[in-house]
C-alpha cells in the first residue's frame, strides 16, 4: 500500500506503533552498547595499559580508543549503506545492532594487560573500530526505515520518537555505570565488576536481534522493487555526482545535532563538576533529568514537524537552543537555585535533535537515501563529535559562557540553512515510489 492510497490513515496504526517501539527500543540498546565505554574509560585505562605508564598517558590513550569508534564510523556507515540500499533496510537495520553486541560482549570476557601484554589493548582497540562501524550504520538506516514507514504527515513524529530512543541509550549507559558504583566497591570494580555492564551490553544485543527479527521491510523499499527500479550500482558515486548540494545543508545540520547533543550531554556535566564544584551524584542528578527532557523535547519536536513542516520547525528550534542553554548556564552562573528546572528547560530546547533527522530524509532520493545520509552524517559526526569536546573544555577556563556563544552560533547556522534551502525548497525530494 503507498502512501497515496486514501485507504491509507494519517494515524498510526497499532503495526506502525510496534514497528517504530521496536526500533526505538533496538536503538536505545545499541547505543548503550556503543556508550558504555565512556563510563568506565578510568578503570580501562588501569586494566589495558602498562601499569608504570603514567595515569593521564593511560587515560589518553583509553579516550583515543573510544574516539577510534568515532572515526571508524564514516567508513561502516558507507559500507552498511550501500547493501541499505540494495538488499533493504530490514537487514543492514537488524545486521548494525549485531555487530555492535558481539563486540560488546567480546570487551566483557577478554584478558587485560596483565594476562596478554600489548595484545589486550590492541584487541579492544579492533573491537571498537567494529563498534564504531556498526553505530555509522545504525543510524541512517534506522531513520531511513522509520521514515519510510511512517504514514503520511506522522513522519516527524516518528523521527522525534526514534530520536528519543536513541538518546535514551545515553541514560540507559548513565543509570548503570551509577547502579555499579553503588553495588560495588572501588577494588571490586577493578577486579571483576567491570565486566557486568559489557556483558549486559551483550544480552541487550542479543535482545534487540531478536526484537528485530519482528520488523517488516518498509513500503518504499517493496515499492520500487515492485516497479523494478533497482539502484544505481553504486549509490554512493551518484550521490557525489548528482546530488551534491544536498551534503551542504545535510553536514551543516549534522553538526548542529551533534553540538546540541555535546552541550547537555557531555560538556555540561563536566562543567559543572570542575567549574561549580557540583558532587558527582548532584551532577548525575541533573543530567538524567536534562537527558529525559531532551527525549521529551525530540518528540513535541517531531509533532511540531508534522504540523508546520520540517523546515519551518528546524528554524523555531535552531532559535531555541542557545535560548535554553543560554537559561541553564545563567543559573549555573548566578547560584539561583533553580538549575534541575533551567535543566529540563534545557533539554526541551535541544529539540532540534529531532527535527534534523525529519530534514536529512527528504534530502535524497529513495534509491540512495541511506548513503546519502550515511554519507554526510557520519563523516561531519565524527569530525565534529570529536574535536568539539575538547575544544569547548580548552576554552572553558576563559569564561563560564563559552558553551553558549558555541550554541549561538550554532543556531544562527540552523536558521541560515532553513532559510537558505527550506524557503527555496531546492533540494526537496518525494519518494519515487511512495509520496509522502
Amino acid at each position: 500500500m503507498t502512501a497515496t492510497d486514501p485507504a491509507r490513515p494519517l494515524q498510526l496504526s497499532r503495526r506502525d506503533h510496534k514497528t517504530l517501539s521496536l526500533a526505538a527500543l533496538g536503538g536505545a540498546l545499541e547505543i548503550y552498547d556503543f556508550i558504555i565505554f565512556v563510563f568506565f574509560a578510568l578503570t580501562l585505562s588501569q586494566l589495558f595499559f602498562p601499569p608504570q605508564m603514567p595515569e593521564w598517558l593511560r587515560l589518553l590513550q583509553s579516550f583515543g580508543i573510544f574516539v577510534t569508534g568515532y572515526l571508524a564510523r564514516p567508513l561502516g556507515g558507507i559500507l552498511m549503506a550501500h547493501f541499505a540500499d540494495h538488499l533493504g533496510r530490514k537487514r543492514v537495520f537488524s545486521l548494525s545492532i549485531l555487530m555492535m553486541a558481539l563486540p560488546c560482549l567480546l570487551i566483557g570476557v577478554m584478558p587485560t594487560y596483565a594476562d596478554i601484554g600489548y595484545a589486550a589493548p590492541l584487541i579492544l582497540l579492533a573491537l571498537r573500530i567494529l563498534q564504531g562501524a556498526a553505530v555509522g550504520g545504525e543510524v541512517p538506516s534506522a531513520w531511513t526505515f522509520v521514515a519510510e514507514h511512517a504514514p503520511p504527515g506522522r513522519r516527524g513524529y516518528a523521527l522525534g520518537f526514534l530520536q528519543a530512543g536513541l538518546t535514551f541509550g545515553y541514560l540507559l549507559g548513565a543509570l548503570t555505570a551509577t547502579a555499579l558504583a553503588q553495588l560495588f566497591s572501588p577494588q571490586e570494580i577493578l577486579d571483576y565488576a567491570w565486566r557486568y555492564p559489557f556483558l549486559l551490553g551483550g544480552v541487550f544485543g542479543v535482545i534487540g536481534v531478536w526484537l528485530r527479527r519482528w520488523l517488516s521491510e518498509t513500503p518504499v523499499f517493496l515499492a520500487l522493487r515492485e516497479q523494478r527500479e533497482q539502484p544505481p550500482a553504486f549509490p554512493l558515486r551518484t550521490v557525489l555526482r548528482d546530488h551534491r548540494r544536498a551534503l551542504i545543508p545535510a553536514a551543516l545540520l549534522t553538526c548542529v545535532l551533534t553540538s546540541a547533543v555535546v552541550v547537555l550531554v557531555v560538556i555540561t556535566p563536566t562543567v559543572m563538576q570542575q567549574r561549580f564544584a557540583m558532587s558527582a551524584g548532584h551532577t548525575f542528578a541533573l543530567s538524567s533529568m536534562g537527558i529525559v527532557f531532551l527525549n521529551i523535547g525530540c518528540v513535541l519536536a517531531g509533532l511540531l514537524v508534522d504540523r508546520i513542516g520540517a523546515w519551518r520547525a528546524l528554524m523555531f528550534y535552531s532559535l531555541l537552543l542557545p535560548l535554553g542553554i543560554a537559561g541553564l548556564y545563567a543559573s549555573l552562573v548566578s547560584g539561583w537555585g533553580w538549575t534541575g528546572l533551567a535543566y529540563a528547560l534545557a533539554g526541551l530546547a535541544c529539540g532540534v535533535v529531532g527535527v534534523v533527522p525529519s530534514v536529512m530524509v527528504g534530502l535524497f532520493p529513495a534509491q540512495i537515501r541511506v548513503s546519502g545520509i550515511s554519507f554526510t552524517y557520519n563523516i561531519a559526526y565524527a569530525l565534529w563529535a570529536s574535536t568539539t569536546p575538547l575544544l569547548l573544555i580548552a576554552l572553558m577556563p576563559w569564561s563560564p559562557w563559552v558553551c553558549v556563544g558555541f550554541c549561538l552560533v550554532m543556531g544562527a547556522v540552523g536558521v541560515l540553512t532553513a532559510m537558505y534551502f527550506g524557503a527555496r525548497e531546492v533540494l526537496a525530494f518525494e519518494d519515487q515510489a511512495v509520496r509522502c
